[in-house]
Parts: C-alpha cells; structure tokens; sequence
C-alpha cells in the first residue's frame, strides 16, 4: 500500500476561471499566477494514483485568506471524500482569524468527513502563532475531534521559489511546544526543522510532530531519507508528493532506489500515515 500524504486538488471552476481567483486571494495568486502551476481536479488525482499505484490520497486545501474562500473550496473537498470514499482523505481550509466563524467551519467539515487542517500558510494568511487569542480556540476544536494540523514549512536558506514562504523552524516551533499533545505535520521536511533533533530538548518536544517528503527533489539531496530517519525515528516520516506539482511516480522511483530497510520504506510509504489516520491494512 501507498498513501500519499500531501496533493491539492481544486473545483473544476478555479482550474476555468484562474484568473478570478488569482485576482480575489494574494495566497493562491502566489502559488498559482503562472501558467505552468498546475492546477487539477480530484478525478485527475484519482487516475494519476491509478498510474503510480497510489492506494490513498490526502486531498489538502491551501492557505486562503478569506473565510469565504475556504468554504467554498471545502465544498469540494467534501464533495471529493464522499465520492471517492476509499482512495480520498481531506483536510479543511480555515482562516483562523475568523474566530468564531472558523470554528463553525471546522464543525461542518468534520461532520462531512475532514480528518485534519492544512495546508496551514501563517505567513500567507496573517496569522501569528504566538497570539493565542486566535490560536487556543483552534486547537481545542482539534483536540475535540482528534483532528491533524498540517502546516507548511519552509527552509531559512537555500534557493527561492513561488510559495517558499517564510514559515521556517524557528517560527513554528512555538506551536510545537505550546501545545504539545497537538498531532502536528510539518511539510516539506518541516523546513529543515529534524535536524534540530540533534538538540535533546528539541527532539522531546516533536513527541506528536511527524514530516512529510512533499516536493523532496525540488528540495533536498535523496540522502535526506536516512538522514531524518536517523536523526527523528523513521515512525515520523510520511510519503507525500504535493501532487499535482511533482508525480508520486517520482518520489517512489527515488525512495526506492535509496536501498533503505524495508521496515523503514514501508512506515514512510504508509505505515506511519494508516497508523495517524486510523487506517486499516487491505
């Protein structure tokens, strides 16, 4: 079994009319005013899983910064896990800072399905981690519901690109170990943030912090697998492609030719996410 942990899928309406929403949201106008930033629908996830033999996919949202964008993309993120019940897992879009309407949002998603939060963009949505006026509503509709928080991350160093963001290790942190009972995943290898581990007070406090491989060889050297793997446990790394921007295809054909145990391949393929997730083995 394969779980890909992190793709994005949009309504058939945004892919149409990209232009209107590149003019209504800042955020996705970032990650998606190019042309060559594709954009696809849940059925075209569902045949690129059919190709690479991809047994589940988590279907995330991206940092809107309106409430009302979020609601409207949920919609289909909704609508998507209920169509594909078997091979689709959502998360929900909220804009914090929305207070009580963002509860109400997380409410109706979890009633719909929605497994988790994210793809969390603070810096993209205005939102400090440390204001916990904003944050302690949030995390308590996450506890309530056993809800996963995924956030993206970014590293402080190395080369720029569109979505890079600023939402580095230091300015996560926080998070982690304000509220530490919180299952957290940090994207994209969470900027550089297991290799802190190496420090014994910051390995304890990532207990419930896990790391996806999303858009690795955009990123990092393939030696990054055993390096984190070492360095936080290989039960924390998740397999994630960002999908539609890299093929799982391709993340698998590097993982495998990596040579790494294969109880280690196996957790960060799926193990790892059926156990965060509650799924069983087929």
């Amino acid at each position: 079994m394969v779980i890909d942990f992190h793709t994005h899928v949009f309504p058939p309406r945004i892919k149409k009319n990209r232009g209107k929403y590149i003019d209504a949201d800042p955020s996705f106008a970032i990650l998606y005013s190019k042309k060559e930033a594709k954009l696809a629908t849940a059925e075209e996830l569902i045949a690129s899983m059919d190709r690479d033999g991809v047994s589940i996919s988590v279907i995330l949202n991206i940092g809107w910064t309106t409430h009302e964008l979020c609601v409207e993309t949920n919609d289909y993120i909704l609508e998507s896990i209920a169509r594909y019940p078997d091979r689709l897992i959502g998360f929900c879009a909220v804009q914090p800072r929305s207070s009580q309407a963002a509860i109400a949002e997380v409410e109706r998603c979890v009633k719909g399905g929605v497994r988790g939060i994210g793809e969390l963009r603070p810096d993209m949505q205005l939102l400090d981690l440390n204001d916990m006026e904003v944050m302690v509503p949030l995390i308590e509709i996450v506890r309530r519901h056993k809800l996963i928080l995924l956030a993206h991350t970014s590293e402080p160093v190395g080369h720029e690109y569109p979505g890079k963001g600023s939402i580095t290790p230091d300015i996560l942190y926080p998070l982690i170990t304000n509220f530490p009972d919180l299952t957290i995943v940090c994207a994209h290898w969470g900027g550089g943030l297991p290799f802190y581990a190496l420090m014994p007070e910051v390995k304890k406090a990532m207990n419930n912090v896990f790391f996806d491989t999303a858009a690795s060889p955009l990123l990092y050297h393939p030696q990054v697998y055993k390096q984190v793997t070492q360095l936080v446990g290989n039960d924390k790394v998740l397999f994630g492609s960002d999908w539609p921007l890299l093929a799982p295809g391709r993340l698998l054909k590097e993982i495998n030719s990596l040579g790494l145990p294969e109880e280690t391949r196996s957790l960060i393929l799926s193990g790892n996410a059926q156990r965060l997730l509650n799924i069983k083995s087929k």
